[in-house]
């Protein structure tokens, strides 16, 4: 099985060799593990089934000073694209020849953060409430532009799937009603969902927190993997009860408690539980719920690799 198929049995729920892995370093740990690595960077080092393929973007360049204030804005915001379009058909036609792995488009801050990365958080928060025909049109108006942009790889074979990131949640609870995000987000979501599925790619949806509640709605929206599957927010067994045949989880290893102050031992134990209870069936990508961060020792670090690496 090639590592792509690996990753397309997860998403299909079917049982498989072994379970793929997608483990993210920040660049603190990156540094710390530096030493080990040799000539390696840090994609060669970790060497996930997953290859990340970058695309050109966009981002707000000019706001006007009454985006930053309580009251709706009325100025046009200026946006500007970043890099080119031009060389990424040849070069994805490269990687396919010299990689067997899942080519995933990761897109971050892609929707409602970046309507409050343009308003600030309290504002675009009370901007929905206050004022709702003016944050649909922001929402709209991103969803538009994301489109656009999606359209000019979607149509390449070499891509496999897209991610959508987004944060919905606190560790708490959802950051807005279930009602307010039917009525603010789901119709860009859907949109954008829509899209992948009609170039045949895979739709993962990125949203940190307590989400469950809308987990029911993603689904029948299209979503197929979902990630980070906090397990400080939600109980992991709970999910693969309730969704084991229909989502499939990338995340669940613990980065705020076993990682970071956990030995070595107790990581590969938590590690091992967790990809028994989610890849029961299918349906799980093996990692820590977030990127490895700095504060993680470098043998913990190294008793994650060696679990993830079992199978190989």
């Amino acid at each position: 099985m090639t590592r792509r198929e690996l990753v397309r049995a997860a998403i299909e729920h079917r049982e498989a060799p072994r379970v793929p892995y997608i483990i993210d370093l920040c660049p603190d740990a990156w540094e710390a593990l530096r030493p080990l690595a040799g000539d390696q960077d840090a994609a060669a080092f970790i060497d996930n089934d997953v290859l990340d393929i970058a695309v050109p973007w966009w981002q707000w360049h000019v706001l006007q000073p009454d985006w930053h204030g309580m009251d709706s804005p009325t100025s046009c915001p200026r946006v500007i694209g970043t890099g080119s379009y031009v060389d990424l058909p040849d070069t994805l036609k490269r990687l396919r020849e010299t990689s067997d792995k899942y080519f995933l488009v990761r897109l971050y801050g892609i929707h409602f953060e970046k309507a409050y990365f343009a308003r600030g958080f309290e504002n675009f928060l009370s901007d929905m409430l206050s004022d709702p025909a003016f944050a649909q049109r922001l929402l709209r108006s991103i969803v538009d532009r994301n489109l656009a942009l999606m359209e000019c790889f979607l149509a390449l074979e070499e891509i496999d799937g897209v991610l959508l990131g987004s944060d919905w949640g606190s560790q708490l609870d959802l950051l807005m009603s279930p009602e307010t995000w039917d009525a603010m987000i789901a119709p860009g979501e859907q949109r954008m969902f829509d899209l992948i599925h009609d170039h045949g790619k895979d739709v993962w949806v990125h949203s940190c927190g307590r989400i469950e509640k809308l987990i029911p709605r993603l689904i029948d929206m299209g979503l197929q993997v979902l990630n980070p599957v906090q397990p400080e927010a939600m109980d992991l067994a709970q999910l693969k009860r309730d969704f084991e045949d229909r989502l499939t989880f990338w995340g669940g290893i613990s980065t705020q408690r076993t990682l970071p102050y956990g030995t070595p031992d107790e990581v590969r134990a938590e590690a091992r539980a967790v990809r028994e209870l989610l890849s029961h069936g299918g349906g799980y990508i093996f990692s820590p719920a977030q990127s490895i961060q700095g504060d993680v020792p470098v043998p913990n670090i190294l008793a994650l690799l060696e679990v993830a690496r079992e199978g190989r």
